[in-house]
């Protein structure tokens, strides 16, 4: 999307005091666990852009809660995986031995969006070490959120996600839907189905100060009926989804348990 299109999504510009009241009118509170999935496009145009959004989220969720968000670096893998776009077979050696290292302060994001990258260099914000699917925090929590984050079977009992489910924590969705709903990678380690297999993933990080491609497991990931989990679990707890907007975009906001729980049972039955 164009800035001219963000432009003509709105009558005003957004703010960050139109920001905050839309979050507050939304439900969000000062005190939360909160993981925002987000995009900054959708919202419309925005008076400073992703910075504001973060400073709307910050004011309302205020430093005793905790703000998270996802920061992944999935280019950081084996380019023998790659599909958009493939990289010549040729290649693929010279990749291995020579991508820098993962390091939580200057490794960027992929795919993720403006705010979730703006977000992981803002002060006091923490990341997780997981090379392929860390997570930012910020807040009296974040700590807790990030620490530890298991590099074998990653979105899973050893990630934040799981701590966020600890803590009762919710789900913010900004101008996406739940195809970006990350928290529903977890009920797919949790729920049993015929399809989950196991596999053997890389990436390069650091071990006792010295780059290593290392090796780790994992599961089978797969966010391609995330639409649909989404759409069924609006259906049956549309009176404990909060639905609003925030400048331009559709917002939804809800407890990652409950959500959690409903796709667990929902994987366990469709994907057989």
């Amino acid at each position: 999307m164009s800035e001219q299109d963000s432009i003509n999504k709105v009558s005003t510009p957004n703010t960050v005091t139109s920001l905050r009241a839309d979050l507050l009118n939304l439900g969000l509170e000062a005190g939360m666990v909160v993981l925002v999935h987000s995009s900054l496009s959708a919202l419309g145009w925005t008076c400073g852009g992703e910075v504001a959004v973060i400073q709307a989220l910050q004011e309302v969720v205020r430093p005793y809660g905790t703000l998270i968000m996802p920061t992944h670096s999935g280019h950081l893998s084996d380019p023998a995986g790659w599909e958009n776009p493939p990289v010549p077979e040729s290649w693929w050696e010279t990749i291995r031995e020579s991508m820098p290292p993962f390091d939580p302060e200057i490794t960027p994001s992929r795919g993720m969006g403006a705010i979730p990258e703006c977000f992981r260099s803002q002060p006091e914000v923490l990341r997780s070490t997981h090379p392929h699917v860390s997570f930012a925090a910020w807040g009296e929590k974040a700590a807790e959120v990030v620490s530890n984050h298991s590099l074998d079977y990653s979105l899973g009992e050893g990630s934040p996600l799981a701590r966020i489910y600890e803590e009762n924590g919710w789900v913010l969705l900004l101008g996406v839907g739940h195809d970006n709903n990350t928290s529903l990678h977890l009920a797919e380690y949790r729920a049993d189905y015929r399809k989950k297999k196991e596999f053997t993933r890389y990436a390069p990080v650091t071990v006792d100060g010295h780059r290593r491609w290392k090796a780790f497991t994992d599961i089978n990931i797969d966010s391609s009926d995330f639409d649909r989990i989404g759409h069924d679990f609006c259906n049956r707890w549309k009176s404990d989804i909060s639905v609003g907007t925030a400048g331009a975009g559709k917002a939804q906001l809800f407890r990652q348990r409950l959500c959690v729980d409903f796709a667990a049972g929902w994987l366990h039955r469709m994907r057989t």
